[in-house]
């Protein structure tokens, strides 16, 4: 990876932690989106490193707000994305060896229906939804999880609809995603797959998000809520679309 890819990839890491740090969501999704467009590293690398960041994101959120975590949503939520992981890992595995094009397609997609979804407000729901709920948007966010190492969309609206106080979702959708992180990277150590030497400078984005949501908390922007969410939806809008209309433009011409 040469200073210009670094420099790069450092700074969609700054607009991805900050952004999450603010919003709740869209680190994993404006990582893979920006490095899915500007190629600095390989898709596979860079849910790896997401992964990474998601985890270090995770223990500055956590280290105050743990005892925040809504245990009884917390645990079907999670056992559920644990185990259809292994599919969306098993599904990454099986397009990279088809396309690298309908990789991008797929990411892309993947990040306008999850900017769309996450922009409109979720209706609040009367009382707490059963454990089998939490199971099906969990698996959702599993099979997304071990495609891209982004889990959130399904498992956030989902969440925000529930009477829960906004801390215990934000604490248990953190812990969530995190557990889920970590043992995405368990299976990618297992398997193999983990990215060559030359792309490890990567690492150097922790720092980057361990600043970005310092800042994030201490001075945050003069926008509202409303505001940055909005701003979210159009960055990750136009960022999958942008990914998956080239790779759709190449497919369909090669087939004519």
């Amino acid at each position: 990876m040469d200073l210009s890819g670094l420099a790069g990839l450092l700074a969609i890491a700054f607009v991805a932690a900050y952004t999450q740090t603010l919003t709740g969501f869209a680190l994993g999704l404006i990582m893979m989106g920006g490095v899915g467009l500007t190629g600095v590293v390989p898709l596979p690398d860079a849910a790896v490193l997401v992964s990474i960041l998601v985890v270090v994101n995770a223990v500055q959120v956590l280290a105050k707000g743990w005892r925040e975590v809504a245990i009884r949503q917390f645990v079907p939520a999670l056992a559920a994305s644990l185990v259809f992981l292994g599919l969306g890992y098993w599904l990454l595995g099986l397009m990279m060896a088809a396309s690298l094009d309908w990789l991008k397609i797929v990411l892309g997609l993947v990040i306008v229906v999850s900017s769309i979804q996450l922009s409109l407000k979720p209706e609040p729901l009367p009382k707490m939804s059963g454990p089998v709920s939490f199971g099906v948007f969990g698996a959702a966010a599993g099979v997304m999880g071990g495609l891209f190492s982004t889990a959130g969309p399904p498992l956030i609206y989902h969440f925000y609809r529930q009477p829960l106080k906004p801390s215990a979702v934000r604490e248990t959708l953190v812990a969530i995603f995190a557990t889920n992180a970590l043992i995405r990277l368990g299976m990618v150590t297992v398997a193999g797959h983990l990215p060559s030497s030359s792309y490890w400078w990567g690492l150097t984005a922790i720092p980057v998000v361990i600043l970005a949501t310092y800042l994030a908390k201490r001075f945050p922007p003069p926008l509202s809520p409303v505001a940055m969410r909005r701003a979210a939806f159009a960055l990750l809008f136009l960022s999958g679309v942008s990914l998956a209309l080239p790779a759709i433009v190449k497919l369909a011409s090669q087939a004519a």
